[in-house]
């Protein structure tokens, strides 16, 4: 309790000097709560306006892929480079050091596997739990266009209502089956129908051509997923085609943990991402540490 024997009345109150009030960075996010807004702010940089998000999460319908077969070997050096984990609450708890502190997008979907129909989700996720991990945003995929995309869709609404609830922003994500056209008129179609039921912001794929057509349609973020395996170039010009056509950042896997020096692949896609470099100059970086790396 301040001491009441020493009390100085205030003395400049600044009243040349309006009240500001500071429009938010973010696309589609200015009439958020302070606390959704500041768990926005730790998954996107402030002076950006972009993240790089470093997605192992694909365990929970994959299993053990190549790249995350130890995750506390693999994924846990890369957390420093990334602005943004996307894990599932089992890998969090056994793989990653409560000591980090990197921002948190929490996988809340299961319920089935490779072996059968990706569609068919549930949300296997309490909120309480969530709260518990002090996740930054909830995730889930909607499938449009799949054989359950009706569930996929309640699912994401249920997590954007009750995260709500708590401040806590969710991420839909476009998922994609195998007999799905990636093309303008899909994605345009799935990230829109995510934005419009809520979600916060959206992880969808690059493609061309239309992307930025995409973007400019969805009215929240929307972050580039890496999807599969590319030569290390290629995914650093996916990536800065992404950016420069209006993408808010990538949330990147399998480009990253399956490359053959991932420590150098994350710091070159942050360098695409956050600091606008060329691909052929990003690549640099990659091959330096590499070679690092190989001396080592």
């Amino acid at each position: 309790m301040a001491d009441k024997d020493d009390v100085k009345e205030g003395k400049e109150f600044y009243v040349d000097v309006p009240a500001k009030n500071e429009p938010f960075f973010l696309k589609g996010s200015g009439a958020l709560d302070w606390g959704m807004q500041n768990r926005l702010a730790r998954i996107f940089n402030p002076v950006s306006g972009r993240t790089v998000m470093l997605a192992f999460d694909h365990g929970y319908f994959q299993g053990p892929t190549t790249g995350l077969e130890r995750i506390d070997v693999n994924i846990r050096p890369l957390a420093e480079y990334a602005d943004v984990l996307m894990c599932t609450r089992g890998a969090l708890r056994t793989s990653i050091p409560p000591s980090n502190t990197k921002a948190l997008v929490l996988r809340c979907s299961a319920g089935q596997s490779i072996l059968t129909e990706l569609s068919n989700e549930l949300i296997s996720v309490d909120i309480e739990d969530a709260i518990r991990l002090n996740a930054c945003a909830l995730t889930a995929q909607i499938y449009i266009g799949a054989q359950y995309e009706h569930q996929s869709i309640a699912n994401v609404t249920k997590l954007i209502d009750t995260g709500m609830r708590y401040g806590i922003p969710t991420m839909a994500v476009t998922g994609v089956g195998a007999d799905m056209k990636r093309d303008f008129r899909y994605f345009a179609l799935a990230t829109r129908i995510a934005a419009e039921i809520g979600a916060h912001y959206v992880k969808s794929y690059y493609f061309e051509p239309g992307f930025e057509k995409v973007v400019a349609a969805c009215p929240v973020p929307i972050v580039i997923a890496g999807g599969k395996k590319l030569p290390e170039l290629e995914a650093l010009e996916m990536a800065y085609n992404a950016v420069q056509a209006g993408a808010a950042g990538v949330d990147m896997g399998r480009n990253i943990f399956q490359s053959d020096c991932p420590l150098g692949m994350i710091q070159a896609v942050s360098a695409v991402v956050h600091k606008d470099e060329k691909p052929k100059q990003a690549i640099k970086i990659y091959e330096a540490v590499k070679n690092v790396t190989a001396k080592n």
